[in-house]
């Protein structure tokens, strides 16, 4: 199984419970997964972290391998799906069509859609939202399965440990 990661995972942990110098064995553990084939994302959300000037952007900027090209033709055709289906919602606040289409999230469910990967992310299925439109909530349409980070740690059997 494949797992796709989502930009607020890294931003998240970067933030909080897996702070770069508090947990380097987490940032480690990515690099590891990825070098087993098990992790990656896409190069739109590694655009998206780009854009920061702090730890995470300088960590990114040496892990390049982590991230694969959306500019493939099955992706594409996904996208297209993804797209389109979007544009279907017609309980969604005015808008939100557009903000959701112009970021990674689409491309990375077209990705997840492609590769048969599970998205990693801290969103949340939300059947009544109206004013965001959400990963899991289009994932789910596509059969595509989404968990959060604690989730693919324990599916992956991660273990941080303290050395003497």
């Amino acid at each position: 199984m494949n797992y796709l990661f989502d930009a607020n995972t890294f931003i998240e942990a970067k933030n909080r419970y897996y702070r770069m110098n508090v947990c380097p064995a987490y940032w480690d553990w990515l690099i590891h997964s990825h070098a087993e084939g098990k992790i990656f994302s896409i190069d739109m959300i590694k655009a998206e972290l780009l854009q920061g000037n702090d730890d995470l952007t300088a960590w990114i900027k040496v892990q390049p391998q982590m991230f694969v090209s959306e500019s493939d033709d099955a992706t594409q055709e996904a996208f297209v799906k993804v797209a389109e289906y979007v544009m279907t919602l017609n309980h969604m606040n005015k808008g939100t069509h557009e903000e959701f289409l112009s970021v990674a999230d689409p491309w990375l469910v077209a990705k997840a859609i492609v590769t048969g990967a599970t998205i990693v992310t801290h969103e949340h299925f939300d059947q009544y939202i109206k004013k965001k439109i959400l990963i899991p909530n289009i994932a789910k349409y596509f059969g595509v399965e989404c968990i959060n980070t604690f989730e693919v740690l324990d599916k992956l059997d991660a273990e941080f440990i303290l050395s003497p």
